[in-house]
């Protein structure tokens, strides 16, 4: 079949066996085409990730790559080849597309000529590592893909120790979950759970809950975020579910000296990270 949609074997290139895809009919492309959607996704079990940053970031964290399609005209650097030999070397089946068809299949306004096909991680809450200092984040039902990848970017920028989605709304693999993280969605564990799984996980473990909330009567700064700690942070428009509040050990807010009465999910979850790493500094040395 593949030989009637015109992709097959054009280059073998340092030892690496490269498929050419020139149509969009093409069934491999258009099964790549399709994970732009969460159904497909959720079916497949696979995702598309897209960039060399992302990629790199993805292969040194042991993400299993299935496909790499690739268009030499779109690169942007000089590492490229490096990557893709890599990923040919753990078996993955490179593809050299024509550019208008990585422009198609590019969540970008300009493809860089690199993206990826990848399982899916089958790690769960139950795989979370902790100690006596842990620091997690836990994402209620967040909307946006942009403010959980940038909550993704700054928990790893952080040190935390895992990131929590619950009672998902977004997709951790949309692509642009993928790209608003820079890749920090394979560099730290990432797991989703429902509300009651990740209560009785914390419960098991210790782990105090901090819960961010304009109406909390202290101020994050003023609050004890050392120790074994979760920070639970909710949804744009509405904040956090009553659940989480009646069940939080501390609640905390975040001064507004504006006319706004909340800032950005993902600004907020930074701003308390960044407060927890300040306090734990003076028990350990920082990265």
């Amino acid at each position: 079949m593949e030989k009637h949609y015109r992709c097959r074997v054009a280059a073998l290139q340092g030892g690496i066996a490269m498929f050419e895809i020139t149509s969009l009919q093409n069934p491999k492309f258009k099964a790549a085409v399709a994970l732009k959607e969460r159904k497909e996704r959720d079916q497949e079990g696979l995702f598309l990730i897209e960039g060399y940053r992302e990629l790199r970031r993805a292969v040194d964290h042991d993400v299993k790559i299935t496909a790499l399609l690739i268009c030499p005209k779109l690169f942007l650097g000089e590492n490229e080849g490096f990557l893709i030999e890599e990923c040919a070397r753990a078996e993955a089946t490179i593809y050299s597309c024509a550019p208008h068809l990585l422009e198609k299949l590019s969540y970008r306004d300009r493809s860089d000529g690199l993206i990826a096909i990848a399982k899916k991680s089958t790690r769960t809450i139950h795989d979370l590592e902790v100690s006596p200092n842990s620091l997690f984040i836990i994402a209620e039902a967040i909307e946006k893909p942009g403010n959980l990848g940038t909550i993704l970017r700054s928990a790893d920028a952080a040190g935390a120790d895992g990131v929590i989605i619950c009672d998902r709304c977004t997709d951790m693999y949309n692509p642009n979950v993928v790209r608003a993280s820079v890749g920090t969605l394979f560099t730290l564990p990432v797991v989703e759970a429902s509300t009651e799984e990740t209560l009785l996980f914390l419960q098991k473990h210790g782990i105090q809950i901090v819960a961010t909330t304009p109406a909390a009567d202290q101020f994050f700064t003023d609050a004890d975020l050392k120790g074994s700690i979760a920070i639970v942070v909710g949804t744009e428009q509405l904040g956090l579910s009553q659940e989480w509040l009646d069940r939080a050990d501390l609640q905390v807010k975040i001064p507004m000296l504006g006319v706004a009465d909340s800032l950005n999910v993902a600004s907020a979850t930074t701003l308390l990270l960044y407060e927890a790493v300040r306090q734990r500094s003076s028990l350990c040395s920082l990265k």
